[in-house]
């Protein structure tokens, strides 16, 4: 599984010209889920990324989690960060999860994050949809399940 957290001034996600999420700040977090992911990935990588130190201080240190700065969550589905690019020019996308597999653990992630008392906003899974954002910092992490 692999998360992309952005720390963000403002975000939001629009598909099919409608305004599916919106947040202010907080962490637009781009979610990619492989074919051997399980659910006891989603819960490590969903308590991992809300304990995260990445939020700036009164001094401008990288030391507040996300509750400490009354963050919200955007969270939207990305196959493509299992984008396989090794092999000619082309990705192939052979190790991104299957939709059986990855509406549920994208469904678990946002309620994780729910039942953790955070505003979650959501894309549409699936779809295609126009992200916009304004970075802070510019600050921007990758947690891969791998490394954890």
């Amino acid at each position: 599984m692999r998360f992309v957290i952005q720390v963000v001034k403002n975000a939001q996600v629009v598909s099919d010209g409608e305004l599916t999420g919106k947040i202010s700040r907080g962490y637009a977090v781009l979610i990619g889920i492989g074919k051997d992911d399980t659910e006891e990935i989603a819960d490590k990588m969903v308590d991992k990324m809300l304990k995260l130190r990445i939020n700036a201080d009164e001094n401008g240190k990288t030391n507040l989690a996300l509750k400490d700065v009354d963050g919200s969550l955007l969270l939207v589905s990305q196959f493509t960060l299992y984008a396989d690019y090794h092999h000619g020019n082309r990705p192939n996308f052979l190790q991104a999860a299957g939709p059986q597999l990855a509406v549920p653990l994208y469904e678990r992630i946002i309620s994780r994050c729910r039942d953790a008392g955070y505003e979650v906003q959501t894309g549409v899974f699936g779809a295609d949809m126009q992200l916009t954002l304004t970075n802070d910092g510019p600050f921007t992490i990758v947690l891969d399940s791998d490394e954890l």
